[in-house]
C-alpha cells in the first residue's frame, strides 16, 4: 500500500479558509486526497477555500469533519502531530520528515493521521498528546513557524516521492552486461598498442570502476563499444 493512499491530512481547528484551500492544491498535487477537519463545515468561507484551491475543490467537497480529534484519529493504525515545539508536557522525541516516511512505509496499511493544528496556535499540549509521534519540519530557529499550507506541502511531497515511480528513466545494465563494455574497451585498446602484455587488467579495473558508476543504460553501453572499436577500426587502416 502507498504512502499516499495510507495519508490522512488532519486539520485541528484551522482559522483561515483560505488556508485550508491551500491545503487541498497541496494535497491534490501529491495524490493526497483524504481531509478531516476538526471544526464545523459552516465555519469557513466555500468561495475563499475555492479560490485557492484551483483544481482541487473535490478535495474539500469531499472532506469529513468532527468535533474532536479523538474522532478524527479513530480509525488511524498511527498519527503524526507536527509541532517546532519541544517541552515537559510535549514529545520528548520528534521525528523528521525523512525519519516519518520510513516509519509510515514499515506500516503495511493505514490509515495514517498527519496532524496539523491551528496557524497561530499550533498543535496543544492535549492534542499532541493523542498523536503517537511528534513530527516536525526543520527551519530557522528565530523565525521557524511555517505556514500551515507549507507544511503540509512538505510532508505531502515527501509521501508522493516515496510511493511515485521516480525513476531516471531506464534500467541500468547489469554488472555481466558491464563486463562485455569494459573487455570490448580494453580489447580495443590493446590492437591500437595502448598496452602490450602488462596492464590491461588495470586498465580493466579502471574503466569498470568508472562505468559503474555511471549507472550505463544500455543504449550508453553501445555507445561505447562502437567508439572504441571504430577507433580501433580506423588506427588498423593507419597501419596498412
Amino acid at each position: 500500500m502507498k504512502n499516499t493512499e495510507k495519508a490522512r491530512i488532519i486539520l485541528c481547528r484551522p482559522a483561515e479558509s483560505r488556508n485550508i484551500g491551500s491545503v487541498c492544491r497541496a494535497m491534490k498535487n501529491m495524490a493526497i486526497k483524504e481531509l478531516f477537519i476538526v471544526g464545523n463545515k459552516s465555519d469557513y468561507n466555500e468561495e475563499q477555500v475555492s479560490v485557492l484551491s484551483v483544481h482541487a475543490q473535490d478535495i474539500w467537497n469531499n472532506a469529513h469533519f468532527f468535533s474532536t480529534l479523538d474522532e478524527a484519529v479513530a480509525d488511524c493504525v498511527w498519527t503524526a502531530g507536527t509541532t517546532r515545539r519541544r517541552g515537559k508536557n510535549r514529545k520528548e522525541w520528534l521525528l523528521l520528515p525523512e525519519d516519518f516516511i520510513q516509519r509510515c512505509s514499515q506500516i503495511p496499511q493505514g490509515p495514517v493521521g498527519i496532524v496539523f493544528g491551528n496557524e497561530r496556535t499550533g498543535l496543544t499540549d492535549e492534542e499532541l498528546a493523542k498523536c503517537n509521534s511528534g513530527l516536525t519540519i526543520p527551519a530557522n530557529g528565530r523565525d521557524g513557524s511555517l505556514n500551515l499550507s507549507h507544511a503540509v506541502q512538505i510532508i505531502c511531497y515527501e509521501l508522493f516521492r516515496s510511493s511515485a515511480n521516480l525513476s531516471q528513466g531506464y534500467t541500468p545494465i547489469t554488472n555481466q552486461r558491464l563486463d562485455k563494455t569494459v573487455n570490448t574497451v580494453s580489447d580495443n585498446l590493446q590492437k591500437m598498442g595502448f598496452f602490450k602484455i602488462a596492464g590491461k587488467e588495470d586498465m580493466e579495473l579502471f574503466w569498470k570502476s568508472i562505468l559503474s558508476r555511471a549507472a550505463l543504460s544500455e543504449s550508453e553501453a553501445a555507445y561505447i563499444e562502437k567508439t572504441f572499436s571504430k577507433a580501433a577500426g580506423l588506427f588498423s587502416k593507419t597501419q596498412n
